[in-house]
C-alpha cells in the first residue's frame, strides 16, 4: 500500500484522524520541529519559504537536519522552487551534509529534469521526490515511477489532495505520497484514505518510457 504523509499540523482532531488511518507527517524543517509522535519525513523548507514569498533559510534547514534527521524515514534535498537544472545542482551540493544526518535523502525533480539526469545519483540511500507544476508533475510521475523500480530506490509524490491524484501514485507504482488537505480538513480523509487502500490491477502500468513528452512550463 502507498504511504501517505500529511503536512504537519497541530490540530488534535486532524492528528487523531491521521494517526487512526495509519498516515505520517512531513515536517517541514522552516517550521515548528515537532513530530506530534508521528513517524516523519523532513522537508527542506524551501516550497513553504516560496509559498510565503521569503528566502529559503539554509539555517533553520540545518538545525531541523540535526534535531530531526536522525530519525526521519528520509529528507528532501535542498531545491529552488522552479530552478530547473540550478536546483538539481544545489541539491547535489547538499547530498553528503544530508546523508551525514538522515538515513536517506530525497532529490526534488522538477520541469526540466529527465531520468538521464537524475539516474546516476540514485541509489540504497537516494531516491527521488517528485515536485514541479502540476501539469509537469502529472505527466511525467509515470516516468519517475519506472526509473525509481528500477534503481530500486524510493519515489514520493507531493501535493497530491485528491483520490484522482492517488490513483495516478498507485498506478505509477511509486513509493509514497503527501498532501495538506487531511492536515487542513479531517473530513477529507475517508475519500482520500479509501483511494490509498484500492489496489490497481497493474501497477506502474502507466510507467511506459522514461522519455514521454514534457510540458516545461509552471513551477515546483
Amino acid at each position: 500500500m502507498l504511504i501517505a504523509y500529511a503536512s504537519r499540523t497541530g490540530t488534535r482532531r486532524n492528528l487523531d484522524v491521521l494517526r487512526h488511518a495509519g498516515w505520517r507527517l512531513l515536517v517541514s524543517a522552516g517550521g515548528g520541529l515537532r513530530t506530534e509522535g508521528f513517524r516523519y519525513a523532513l522537508d527542506n523548507g524551501a516550497w513553504s519559504a516560496y509559498t510565503q514569498g521569503r528566502p529559503w533559510d539554509a539555517r533553520a534547514f540545518t538545525r531541523g537536519l540535526r534535531v530531526l534527521g536522525k530519525a526521519a524515514d528520509w529528507t528532501v534535498l535542498p531545491d529552488v522552487v522552479a530552478g530547473g537544472h540550478a536546483s538539481f545542482a544545489l541539491s547535489l551540493r547538499w547530498m553528503r551534509t544530508v546523508l551525514n544526518e538522515s538515513p536517506y535523502a530525497l532529490l526534488a525533480v522538477q520541469d526540466g529534469l529527465t531520468c538521464d539526469d537524475v539516474a546516476p545519483f540514485l541509489g540504497t540511500r537516494v531516491g527521488i521526490f517528485v515536485g514541479g507544476s502540476t501539469t509537469w508533475k502529472l505527466a511525467t510521475t509515470p516516468q519517475w515511477g519506472q526509473l525509481g523500480r528500477k534503481h530500486g530506490c524510493l519515489v514520493h509524490v507531493g501535493r497530491v489532495n485528491s483520490a484522482r491524484r492517488i490513483r495516478l501514485c498507485h498506478l505509477a507504482g511509486v513509493t509514497s505520497f503527501d498532501g495538506s488537505s487531511v492536515s487542513r480538513y479531517a473530513t477529507t480523509l475517508p475519500l482520500l484514505e479509501h483511494a490509498r487502500q484500492q489496489l490497481p490491477l497493474f501497477p506502474g502500468g502507466l510507467s511506459d518510457a522514461c522519455h514521454l513528452p514534457m510540458d516545461h512550463s509552471g513551477h515546483h
